[in-house]
């Protein structure tokens, strides 16, 4: 120790080469882009959905797969969560770039799984749900009160969804900042809401500095045009996405219903009655009736949907999910599409190889279609436009 106290000053010096050396290493560590420091790129991605659709599949209890799928290059399944809810599952996966993908399950081959699906009922997408007697879950998926969202896949998305941000918590502490959300068909949906959750979480530590992107393929309406809205604006400039074979049914559904009370406000329908007045006899009764049949038949529709697919199927998720509380439902059905679109348009080529034979009804949501679609039609295209057909 002593020695070194009363070393001359001179032969503290680094050698030049030496210390070149350190320099040089420092700098290249510095400017080299690191896996968590590089960011996802908006735009819609073939490759990317591909890999998505992949593990979308991989769920291998989702009853249409039945054929072999590859696991995506550099990608590794790290969880796979129990069954939540009405046969809910999500799973985790990482590439090797420190991307996180989170895969939610579709529907599986059981009633429940079906029931969820069917539990259509409109609720508020700000709300809390009592999942039971010692459980709440609260939510907040869009800014507008107007916005409203499907009973059902909110239920999912209230079952998993702590699970899903412990696990990002996880990934983050990490270094983990990108994530990927997806999932088909009745996934892609819970997807939607997923999306919605994350953006407006206030949970004390949750991380803001997360990019996420989201590839909701095949997937059902999730809410109303408010909450479409919504979704659209936080996911803007390429950042949310559904993709959709133009032959499939399952983007088409739950069934919808508009009603003069679905109109944004100021509207043409708000005082009809009032406006009739100044008209003569002839062109009140007229127009009058006509109106009131229409906007009487219209509501009268609504409020059948409400009540079979909401209150009367909140009796069998109750006993499918012990201590669950139905919501309030909304005087609302007018449910519409979310995410900007990823049209698959198929050609005579793909009519003349996937013919309907009476009995598959899934003929067109399977992973086959979407997946040859996207490779004809979007990443054969240098620029990710569609390729003239």
């Amino acid at each position: 120790m002593n020695n070194c106290i009363n070393m001359h000053p001179k032969d503290w010096r680094v050698p030049k080469s030496l210390l070149l050396l350190v320099i040089t290493g420092c700098l290249t560590i510095l400017q080299a882009p690191t896996a968590s420091a590089q960011r996802l790129k908006p735009g819609f991605d073939a490759s990317e959905y591909l890999d998505m659709l992949s593990m979308d599949f991989l769920t291998a209890d989702t009853p249409w797969t039945n054929k072999q799928i590859t696991i995506p290059e550099n990608a590794r399944l790290v969880y796979r969560s129990p069954e939540t809810g009405l046969y809910n599952r999500w799973d985790l996966w990482i590439h090797d770039d420190k991307t996180a993908m989170i895969i939610i399950r579709g529907t599986v081959g059981n009633k429940e799984s079906w029931m969820e699906n069917f539990f259509a009922g409109m609720i508020p997408a700000t709300g809390q749900l009592q999942l039971n007697d010692s459980t709440q879950f609260r939510y907040k998926l869009a800014r507008d009160a107007r916005a409203y969202v499907h009973a059902g896949w909110t239920l999912a998305l209230a079952s998993m969804a702590p699970d899903i941000v412990a696990h990002i918590k996880t990934c983050y502490q990490q270094g983990i900042r990108n994530f990927f959300i997806s999932g088909h068909s009745q996934g892609g949906a819970i997807s939607f809401l997923l999306r919605s959750y994350l953006q407006y979480l206030e949970e004390p530590g949750f991380p803001k500095d997360i990019t996420y992107k989201t590839y909701c393929s095949a997937a059902p309406k999730p809410g109303n045009l408010y909450y479409a809205y919504d979704f659209d604006f936080i996911t803007g400039n390429g950042w949310g996405f559904r993709v959709v074979n133009v032959r499939d049914w399952v983007p088409e559904t739950p069934f919808s219903i508009q009603t003069t009370r679905d109109f944004n406000s100021p509207n043409p329908f708000m005082n009809v009655k009032g406006a009739l007045k100044k008209q003569n006899i002839f062109v009140r009764f007229v127009i009058g009736s006509m109106y009131n049949k229409l906007d009487r038949s219209t509501k009268r529709a609504s409020r059948r949907m409400q009540k079979m697919l909401g209150k009367r199927l909140a009796r069998l998720v109750k006993k499918s999910v012990p201590g669950y509380v139905p919501p309030s439902f909304t005087e609302s059905h007018n449910y519409s599409p979310a995410g900007t679109p990823i049209i698959l348009y198929p050609d005579a080529a793909y009519d003349s190889k996937h013919v309907f034979d009476g009995k598959n009804i899934f003929l067109h949501h399977m992973y086959a279609p979407y997946q040859e679609m996207t490779k004809s039609i979007y990443q054969s295209s240098i620029s990710g436009k569609p390729t003239e057909r």
